[in-house]
């Protein structure tokens, strides 16, 4: 045994043969698709003909600069936000407004609206409990259910527009209710803007006499209580108190500075006049106009001496006479000076009088000034009391005037507008016959073409091996040849091959239960070989079934040196067999799987790797050949990787399809002794199929089987065979 064939996930998908199987049954598609348009163009032109119209309203303040009311600025407005706008669509869904319009425009006269009469399947429904009984609510709630159904309120994104759509067999009334919806939900804002000016005007009334009478009082307070303190208001809104005492005080100052000045020139005079330094430095004594006359003379009587001292010696009595004089004038000036100094020691004495006088009048006006403090703050209090209602009272008044005016004159404008009315729409959304009958066409073509392909796929017609993939069973991983043989089984009798017989002998699933099947526990039995040591001449296929026939043989294993040509061989036997009235089984286990694909109608069957790596169980991987009555397991469609790790568990196997067949031929392809060590055992038949040998070649494999233990082979040739006319109700081969 060489292998297995490649698995499902080594084989490629022929996308020609794929996707031709769209040519091959184009009939079939277009047919049905053209089926199906049909089908949609009748059910659409049948379908009652829809008609929708749109109003769009604008949410925003309608107050311009000059109906403002006084006080309220561009910033004070009505913040419009997503949730604000949110709302009123919620508004204009509201039962009352379609309430309105329900009346206004007569919908529970219209049948669409009132129910009208219910069809049997509804009345079914209504009988099984599935669906309410529409009788027995009211009028208006038909109407109003009927009307949120067409009725679609929505709000434009990132916008404050809202949408008011409808949609009604009638094109007129399509137009009609958003229209009226929307007129419905202004006159409701205006409504509401009326009811909140009139609550308004009817709250200031009192709160205005109430505000008049406080007022009046509170500037009765501020009077009184001014009379009462005796606060008198001078320049500057001050009380006199407190400005006598800050003039007072700019007085004190300048005695102060009066005296101190006094006091310096009269303390400079007297130093001056204890010193005898010359007055011409000191200004207050040059400012007398008797002292500047007296300096003036003494000067002159200086000059005098100086010219007369040129001409005249000291003790002339005309220079004594004019020393004489100056003498007289120096005292003069003297006493002048002192003169001087005495007022200005007299003008410190007054300014020292005066400050101590003004000193005590401050005293009494501090505690004066501090009183009327006191009374001040009382004064402001009170005054701030009576403006603070004054104020309230002219806003109160100010908005009295307004609220009032409005009512008057009606102005109560909404913050929406309708900027966009609908109108009877001319052509309706549904249903548009060409574009559903286009759609359908192209749809059911698509799945025409899915389940086609699908078809294609799932039968295994559009697929085929990867290029240039092998996959080796027993070749990739070889294990010691089985010197021994199974045991005989119990029952010589061919045992049926149904389903409920296989599930007597299907192998454990569990670990623990594998592990009683392994090799080392099954006790076989030596075959017997011949002891020629050579190979029988080449037989027939006739000859070499009547020879397994007749033999007893449980098991054929056929070697195929030559490749799948050679196969054809072992398949000619089983067929033989299973004709002779045997319960035959072909277990192919070439790499691939050339053997079986004659013999099925597909060569993608789960077959013996299947059951190896546990994915499939007796009944799924055996099947009938299509010229005979011999039963057939493919190679499978199993990861051969994964079918190795249970490749111990096939002596067990090939033992339980020995008990329930006759005999079990398994065509093993391309292999040795060593390969063929797990399926052979007690009544095997060793067999080399052979079309054209070569000697070598099957001195070579004669050697290597006699080798291994089986040197008692037969040599068959499919060469000249006839196959036999296949049986009624099979196809020849």
């Amino acid at each position: 045994m060489s292998g297995a064939r490649p698995s499902a996930s080594d084989v490629d998908v022929d996308l020609g043969r794929l996707f031709g199987s769209l040519l091959r049954n184009w009939l079939r598609i277009v047919v049905v698709a053209l089926c199906v348009t049909a089908i949609a163009y009748m059910l659409a032109s049948m379908a009652t003909p829809k008609y929708r119209a749109e109003t769009r309203i604008l949410i925003e303040t309608r107050e311009s600069v000059f109906t403002r009311p006084q006080g309220t600025g561009e910033n004070e407005r009505p913040i419009l936000d997503e949730e604000g706008v949110t709302s009123q669509v919620e508004v204009i869904s509201s039962a009352d407004i379609l309430r309105d319009v329900a009346r206004k425009l007569n919908l529970a006269e219209r049948e669409e609206f009132s129910g009208g009469q219910m069809s049997t399947v509804g009345r079914l429904m209504v009988l099984l409990g599935l669906k309410s009984d529409p009788s027995q609510a009211s009028v208006e709630e038909r109407v109003l259910k009927a009307l949120r159904e067409d009725l679609n309120v929505y709000r434009v994104e990132r916008s404050r527009v809202i949408v008011v759509g409808f949609s009604s067999a009638d094109r007129e009334l399509a137009a009609a209710v958003p229209n009226a919806v929307a007129d419905a939900y202004i006159a409701v804002q205006e409504e509401a803007k009326r009811l909140s000016n009139s609550d308004a005007t009817e709250w200031l009334e009192p709160e205005i006499a109430d505000l008049g009478q406080r007022v009046k009082d509170a500037e009765a307070k501020v009077a009184d209580f001014r009379a009462k303190s005796d606060l008198l208001v001078g320049q500057n809104n001050t009380v006199l108190a407190t400005q006598q005492l800050a003039e007072l005080s700019s007085e004190l100052t300048r005695v102060r500075a009066g005296r101190t000045a006094a006091e310096a020139k009269a303390a400079a005079i007297r130093d001056a006049l204890a010193s005898g330094t010359s007055i011409d430095t000191l200004p207050e004594v040059m400012a007398s106009a008797m002292v500047q006359r007296l300096r003036e003379r003494q000067l002159q009587i200086e000059a005098d001496i100086a010219d007369l001292s040129t001409s005249l010696l000291s003790n002339h009595p005309r220079i004594r006479a004019l020393n004489s004089q100056r003498g007289e004038v120096s005292g003069q000036i003297r006493r002048e000076t002192q003169k001087v100094l005495a007022g200005l020691e007299t003008e410190a004495e007054s300014a020292k009088a005066s400050e101590a006088r003004i000193l005590g009048e401050l005293d009494v006006l501090k505690a004066a000034s501090a009183r009327a403090g006191e009374e001040e703050v009382e004064l402001r209090a009170l005054e701030r009391e009576a403006a603070a209602q004054r104020a309230l009272l002219e806003s109160y008044l100010t908005r009295y005037r307004e609220a009032a005016s409005r009512s008057d004159r009606n102005y109560l404008p909404a913050d929406a507008r309708v900027f966009s009315r609908a109108t009877a729409p001319f052509e309706p959304y549904f249903p548009k016959v060409l574009p559903m009958s286009a759609a359908a066409f192209v749809g059911a073509l698509l799945v025409m073409a899915v389940i086609t392909l699908l078809r294609e796929l799932f039968s295994g017609r559009a697929m085929r091996p990867a290029a240039g993939a092998e996959f080796l069973m027993v070749e990739e991983v070889r294990m010691p040849a089985v010197a021994a043989q199974a045991e005989p089984a119990a029952a010589t009798e061919p045992v049926s091959p149904e389903p409920e017989a296989m599930a007597e002998i299907e192998e454990p699933a569990e670990e623990d239960d594998a592990a009683a099947f392994q090799p080392e526990a099954i006790d076989f039995q030596e075959e017997e070989v011949g002891s020629a040591g050579a190979p029988h001449a080449g037989l027939t296929v006739e000859a070499a079934a009547e020879r397994l026939i007749s033999g007893g043989t449980a098991r054929a294993v056929f070697i195929s040196p030559e490749g799948d040509e050679a196969t054809a061989a072992s398949v000619m036997v089983a067929r033989e067999v299973a004709d002779a009235g045997l319960r035959v089984l072909f277990l192919d286990l070439t790499y691939s799987g050339a053997a079986s694909a004659s013999m099925l109608e597909s060569s993608y069957y789960p077959g013996i790797t299947n059951l190896l790596a546990s994915e499939a169980q007796f009944a799924d991987i055996i099947r009938g050949d299509l010229y005979s009555d011999c039963h057939v397991i493919p190679v499978g469609t199993a990861d051969p990787a994964v079918a190795m790790r249970a490749i111990d568990r096939l002596p067990i196997i090939m033992s339980s399809l020995t008990t329930a067949y006759d005999v079990v031929v398994v065509e093993c392809g391309p292999t040795d002794a060593e390969g063929i060590g797990r399926v052979v055992g007690e009544g095997t038949e060793v067999l080399v199929s052979y079309i054209e040998p070569d000697e070598e070649t099957i001195a070579n494999l004669t050697a290597n089987l006699a080798a291994g233990g089986y040197a008692d082979i037969l040599m068959v040739t499919p060469v000249g065979h006839t196959p036999p006319p296949a049986p009624e109700g099979r196809s020849a081969a």
